[in-house]
């Protein structure tokens, strides 16, 4: 009985994703919300049976993509199928919300490589270096403008500065991708625990945002990386002390924004603190990032939370 269920519904939500697909391939208007809804599907899969019998759904849905559009549509079934897998797996094992995200993260992350790969080794396309040439022409598009205005001359150091920032972005690419694979996990995370909750009558949901903490050895991670950070480097070596840097920095200011939370709950303060706290560290970065990583090592490091909560500050 419970095997016949299980191939009903893996039947049943392979049938759904490919329809969502199709959706998001097809109707210009919901495409994007559609988008959003891809690896539903297998997180509610997964989060029943586990990761083993969701493979062969993904198999499944890989094989019917191919059918019903293209070959090169094969990409989105494994993007979207390893992403939710590895969160109806965190699902089905019981993990903390926050466990499970990691997870999910982990599996979009994969997915991600799996998509460069396919285009470097299939279709003889580098994304990177594709990036990089629609970047260099934006910039040479804006030079010229600049120089129809006659305003090359004034402007040049500002250009070359521009320039050094795009090649920036382009050496934090693991970073960006790192980040993509953290949003689409969080997203597909929170509309599938909604579904299970209307479906499957459960409890799941995130915890509250000021109960976020990260591991104390993620902060031994970002000092080792700032440290040789300050040590002349070049080539892939300076691009994955970089990446690391800026992938911990990140996390750190998320501990240091949820601590705010955490304090503003404690102490009884506004709700408008916290909320401001973020819009000023969104649209001012320069100035109110590097303050809220500050916090955010202060807490992991000298566990200002627990000193809160035992009333020592």
């Amino acid at each position: 009985m419970n095997q016949s269920k299980q191939l009903t519904d893996g039947a049943l939500l392979t049938a759904v994703f490919i329809i969502l697909m199709l959706i998001s391939a097809f109707v210009p208007v919901i495409s994007i919300a559609a988008v959003f809804l891809l690896p539903v599907p297998f997180v509610l899969f997964a989060s029943r049976y586990d990761w083993k019998p969701s493979i062969v759904m993904l198999l499944a849905a890989i094989g019917l993509s191919v059918i019903f559009t293209s070959i090169y549509s094969a990409l989105i079934p494994v993007l979207m199928g390893i992403g939710g897998i590895m969160i109806g797996r965190g699902i089905y094992r019981k993990y903390t919300a926050y466990e499970t995200l990691a997870s999910g993260t982990i599996g979009f992350v994969a997915g991600l490589v799996a998509l460069f790969l396919f285009s470097q080794v299939f279709l003889q396309v580098n994304l990177i270096n594709e990036m990089d040439e629609m970047l260099q022409e934006s910039l040479e598009m804006s030079q010229n403008v600049m120089g129809d205005f006659g305003l090359a001359g004034q402007t040049e150091e500002q250009m070359q500065l521009v320039k050094e920032q795009l090649d920036m972005l382009i050496q934090l690419i693991p970073v960006w991708v790192a980040l993509i694979g953290l949003l689409m996990a969080f997203i597909s995370q929170w509309v599938s625990y909604k579904i299970i909750g209307r479906l499957e009558n459960r409890s799941l949901h995130f915890p509250p945002f000021r109960t976020f903490r990260l591991p104390v050895s993620l902060i031994w991670i970002y000092l080792f990386a700032l440290i040789i950070s300050f040590i002349d480097l070049s080539g892939l070596a300076a691009q994955a002390v970089n990446n690391v840097l800026m992938l911990t920095g990140i996390f750190m200011a998320l501990q240091g924004l949820s601590f705010i939370f955490y304090y503003a709950h404690e102490k009884n303060k506004t709700k408008a603190l916290p909320v401001i706290s973020v819009i000023l560290t969104i649209f001012f970065p320069f100035i109110f990032l590097y303050l809220v990583r500050l916090l955010g090592i202060i807490d992991i490091g000298f566990a200002l939370r627990d000193r809160i909560s035992n009333g020592k500050t």
